[in-house]
């Protein structure tokens, strides 16, 4: 399993390579020694995280936490109100039917969305400005395809969701450290493959220590193992795979329909390349509608 125990690192590991490696090494060895602190990171996510964990907490705990932010609040009630997560049409007017409404699950959602606004929003990230706001783009198409490859299931939509929209979490951690470094290297020199082979293990790592649910953060760390073996039914873990391919697949442009037979993930899946167009054909209308909810 991937995890903490995958992040330690020996200590002469931190000066091996170039300052690439060297820099992702550093921020690996700090969440395993102590507390994920992303500096403009808003606490109320691993605030609301404990309180939605802790047996003890009532509803009551929950709704002053949140209402603590009037802006999250604001958006708490908004979402419950949207056409995406209210086909009802049946109004939430307050906070803590908001709440009730959305579940823990989106809940936890909406805290993430609003905090990686908050933090997108930081003059001191400007240097990452740009990856940041096309990483947050990836994050909602990755979780609209998985809250749509839920509901062609049938299967809950909420915890899939939940995983697609921090699938990318490792990558704004490291970006959120390398505007840290600016001055030992050029943001943008960081190489996309390193980068794209250790987020998923920091991302897994992070979200383990905010808490997160054991699920959410085993699927994030395996996003990239299209050649994954399972003699089971198609998990959270493989909804996950195939909306970052799917995702992939939209933002190159084309339909590389070769991969869907190497990712055993559709396999399991059992969608038909046909089905599986359509779900792409229909994303940027979902992702609108998506974008318009969670006002981003």
């Amino acid at each position: 399993m991937l995890g903490q125990s995958a992040l330690m690192l020996s200590p002469g590991d931190e000066f091996a390579g170039d300052p690439h490696e060297a820099f992702l090494a550093r921020i690996t060895r700090d969440i395993g020694l102590g507390p994920v602190n992303l500096p403009c990171f808003p606490d109320i996510v691993p605030r609301i995280r404990r309180a939605l964990d802790d047996p003890n907490s009532s509803a009551d705990d929950i709704v002053r936490i949140a209402g603590s932010e009037p802006r999250l609040s604001a958006r708490l009630i908004q979402t419950a109100n949207s056409v995406v997560f209210n086909p009802t049409g049946r109004p939430a007017p307050n906070l803590r039917s908001a709440i009730a409404r959305l579940g823990h699950t989106l809940v936890q959602s909406v805290v993430m969305v609003f905090a990686l606004q908050q933090l997108k929003a930081e003059p001191r990230l400007r240097p990452v400005a740009r990856p940041l706001a096309d990483l947050w783009e990836r994050s909602v198409a990755v979780a609209s395809i998985c809250q749509t490859l839920a509901r062609e299931l049938g299967v809950p939509t909420e915890k899939v969701f939940l995983a697609g929209l921090v699938h990318g979490i490792g990558h704004f951690y490291i970006l959120v450290r390398a505007a840290e470094r600016a001055s030992e290297f050029e943001v943008t020199q960081l190489p996309q493959e390193l980068v794209g082979a250790r987020h998923p293990a920091i991302g897994q790592a992070v979200l383990e220590k905010w808490g997160f649910e054991h699920g959410v953060c085993a699927a994030v760390a395996r996003q990239h193992d299209e050649r994954r073996h399972l003699n089971t039914a198609a998990d959270l873990t493989d909804l996950l795979i195939a909306g970052v391919v799917l995702a992939q697949m939209r933002a190159d442009g084309h339909e590389d329909l070769a991969r869907f037979e190497r990712v055993t993930a559709f396999g399991r899946i059992g969608l038909t390349p046909d089905e599986l167009r359509s779900i792409l054909a229909h994303t940027d209308h979902a992702v609108g509608a998506l974008r318009d909810t969670l006002h981003v």
